[in-house]
C-alpha cells in the first residue's frame, strides 16, 4: 500500500471515529456512567415510569402494525407492477405518485390528514361527524403507513421482478390455478423480500419522530417524542440519553434480524443458465381487477392528500376563511427565505462530501481489503442503522462540550447528514465494485500505475453511476430530514423542515402547507437535475472507461 492510500485510510478512520464512534460512546457514557462508575441508575426512571414504559410498548405496537400494513400495501403495488399487464402510462403514474411520500418531509401526510380529519377537517365537515377523535394510534398508524409503504414497494418490486417466470409458467402448465401458483411459488420465493420490507418499514416507524409529535398526542406516547420532550422540555440530557438507549435496543435487534435473515437464507431464482424466460402470466381477470381497484384507490387518496396540502397553502385560514390568497407563499419567501437558503447550502455541501465518503469507504473495503475492512464498513453504516432521534441526541451530547464544540454550527448538521445518509452510496459502490472484474485494475497496476492513479483512471468512471445515485439519495434526505435535525438546528441555521414543524405546533397550517409545497418542488427540481446530470456523466463515464 502506497503512502497516499495509507493517508486516505487513516483519514477515513479518523473521520468515522469522530463522527460515528465518539458520539455513540458519549451517549453510552452519559447513560451508564455516574461519578466515574458504571450504573443503571439513569435507566431506572425510564423502566419504573409507567408513561415511559407505555411509550416503549406503543412504539413497538405502532412499528409492528405499520410494518404489516406497509408491507402488504407495498407487496400489492409491486405485484401489480411486475405481474399485471398494465399500460406504460399507468406504471409511470404509479411510480411518480409512490415517489411523493419519499421526497416529502416525513410529516407531510400528517399535515394533510389533520386538514382532512382534524377538528376543522374537510371530511369531518362533509360527513357531519362530530366528536371524531383522529389523534392517537389510528391517525399515526394511517399517516405512517402512507409515508412508508413506498419503501416496501421498492424493495419488493426488485424481488418480484427477479423471480424466474419459468417457475410460475411450469406450475401453470401442470394445471395449477392462479391462486395455487401464487401460494406455492410466488409467495414463498418472495419471502426474503417480504421479511426485508417488514423490517425496513418497522425500523422507519420506530425511528419516526415528527408524525407522532403531530398526531399521537399525550394519549399515545412513543419513545422518540418522549426523548425529544425529555431534552427540550425538561432539559434532562441524561434522561434523554437513557430513553435513547431504550430506543436503540429494538432498533439494533431489527438491524441484526435483517442482517441474519438476508445472510443465511437462500432463495436463488437466477441461475445464469441459458434459456429464454416465458412471459409473466397474471392472476386472472377478477383478482387483477381487485388489485387495480385497490392501488387506484390508494393512488387517488395520496393525490387527494397532496392536493389538500396545495389547497391548504392557498387559503387564508383553513376551515375558517377559505378565501384564496397568495399571502402564505409571500410569508414563506419573506420570512422563510433564510430557511430555504440554509437548507440548500447544507444539502449542497453535504452531497459531494457524502459521495466522496461513499466511494472511499467502498473502494477501501471491497477492493483494497485493508486490515479491518469489515469493521470499517460496519462502522460507516452504523449511523444509518440507528434511529435519527438517537443520532441527534448523541451528536448533541458529543459536540456540546470540549474537546470538539460544534453545537450551533453548520458543521454538525452537515456531518450528521453525511455520516448517516451516505450509507446508500456506500452500498451502491460496494455492489458496483463486486460486479467489476478485479483483473481490470490489476492490469493498470501491472503497468506501473499507483493505487491512486488506478482508482482515478479506472475504478472511478466505472462506479460513477452508483456514486451519483447515492448522492441523489443523500441530497433528498438532507432536504427533508427532521429526526436528528430537530436536536442540532440553531438560530444561526434555520431549515425548512423545522420551520414546517414550528408552523404545525403554532397551528399555522396554511404556512406549513406552503413551506411543504415549496420543499417538494425544490426536491423535485433538484432530483430531476441530478438524474439528468447522472445520465450525462454516466454516459461519459462509460465511454471514458470503455470497459465491459
Amino acid at each position: 500500500m502506497d503512502p497516499a492510500t495509507r493517508a486516505v485510510i487513516a483519514a477515513l478512520w479518523i473521520a468515522l471515529g469522530i463522527f460515528v464512534v465518539y458520539p455513540a460512546l458519549r451517549l453510552l457514557w452519559i447513560a451508564f456512567w455516574v461519578d466515574g462508575r458504571f450504573t443503571l441508575a439513569n435507566l431506572a426512571p425510564v423502566l419504573t415510569n409507567w408513561y415511559d414504559r407505555q411509550a416503549l410498548i406503543n412504539s413497538l405496537l405502532l412499528g409492528g402494525c405499520v410494518a404489516v400494513s406497509g408491507t402488504v400495501l407495498g407487496f400489492v403495488f409491486a405485484y401489480a407492477v411486475t405481474r399485471l399487464s398494465l399500460p406504460g402510462w399507468f406504471k409511470w403514474l404509479l411510480s411518480i405518485i409512490s415517489m411523493l411520500p419519499l421526497i416529502s418531509p416525513p410529516f407531510t401526510s400528517s399535515i394533510a390528514l389533520t386538514l382532512s380529519l382534524g377538528p376543522n377537517g374537510l371530511l369531518i365537515k362533509l360527513l357531519g361527524l362530530e366528536n371524531f377523535n383522529f389523534y392517537g394510534f389510528w391517525g399515526t398508524f394511517l399517516s405512517e403507513t402512507l409515508t412508508f409503504y413506498p419503501v416496501a414497494f421498492m424493495t419488493l418490486t426488485t424481488i418480484l421482478s427477479r423471480i424466474d417466470s419459468n417457475l410460475e409458467d411450469a406450475a401453470y402448465s401442470m394445471g395449477a390455478s392462479p391462486l395455487r401458483v401464487f401460494r406455492t411459488v410466488t409467495l414463498p420465493l418472495s419471502a426474503p423480500g417480504l421479511a426485508n420490507a417488514f423490517l425496513l418499514v418497522f425500523a422507519c416507524s420506530l425511528a419516526d419522530f415528527a408524525t407522532p409529535l403531530v398526531l399521537a398526542g399525550h394519549a399515545f406516547p412513543v419513545l422518540p417524542t418522549q426523548a425529544y420532550l425529555q431534552i427540550t422540555g425538561m432539559y434532562d440530557l441524561k434522561g434523554g440519553a437513557a430513553l435513547s438507549f431504550v430506543l436503540l435496543v429494538p432498533a439494533l435487534v431489527v438491524y441484526a434480524l435483517q442482517y441474519c435473515w438476508l445472510s443465511k437464507k437462500s432463495f436463488v431464482t437466477i441461475s445464469g443458465k441459458a434459456g429464454g424466460r416465458s412471459s409473466v402470466k397474471g392472476p386472472g381477470p377478477f383478482p387483477a381487477a381487485c388489485i387495480i381497484g385497490l392501488i387506484a384507490a390508494v393512488m387517488i387518496f395520496v393525490v387527494y392528500i397532496y392536493a389538500l396540502i396545495f389547497w391548504g397553502s392557498i387559503v387564508k385560514v383553513w376551515g375558517i376563511n377559505n378565501a384564496l390568497t397568495s399571502e402564505n407563499y409571500a410569508y414563506v419567501f419573506n420570512f422563510g427565505r433564510k430557511a430555504i437558503k440554509d437548507t440548500l447550502i447544507i444539502a449542497c455541501i453535504g452531497t459531494p462530501l457524502g459521495g466522496l465518503l461513499a466511494v472511499l469507504v467502498g473502494y477501501a473495503t471491497e477492493r483494497l481489503k485493508v486490515k479491518g475492512h469489515k469493521t470499517l464498513e460496519t462502522v460507516s453504516l452504523l449511523n444509518f442503522a440507528l434511529p435519527g432521534t438517537v443520532v441527534g441526541i448523541a451528536y448533541v451530547i458529543a459536540f456540546n462540550d470540549k474537546p470538539l464544540v460544534l453545537t450551533g454550527t453548520v458543521s454538525i448538521l452537515v456531518a450528521s447528514y453525511v455520516f448517516r445518509y451516505s450509507s446508500a452510496g456506500i452500498r451502491n459502490v460496494v455492489a458496483s465494485l463486486q460486479q467489476i472484474d478485479p483483473s481490470i485494475e490489476e492490469a493498470s497496476a501491472s503497468l506501473g500505475a499507483s493505487s491512486a492513479r488506478t482508482f482515478r483512471k479506472v475504478t472511478l468512471p466505472l462506479v460513477l453511476p452508483a456514486i451519483l445515485a447515492g448522492m441523489r439519495y443523500l441530497f433528498i434526505h438532507s432536504m427533508t430530514a427532521i429526526s436528528a435535525t430537530i436536536f442540532l438546528v440553531s438560530v444561526r441555521w434555520s431549515l425548512i423542515t423545522t420551520r414546517i414543524l414550528e408552523c404545525m405546533t403554532e397551528l399555522q397550517f396554511a404556512q406549513a402547507c406552503a413551506f411543504s409545497i415549496v420543499l417538494i418542488v425544490l426536491v423535485f427540481i433538484a432530483s430531476g437535475v441530478m438524474a439528468l446530470l447522472a445520465r450525462l456523466l454516466c454516459r461519459t463515464g462509460n465511454a471514458g472507461g470503455g470497459i465491459r
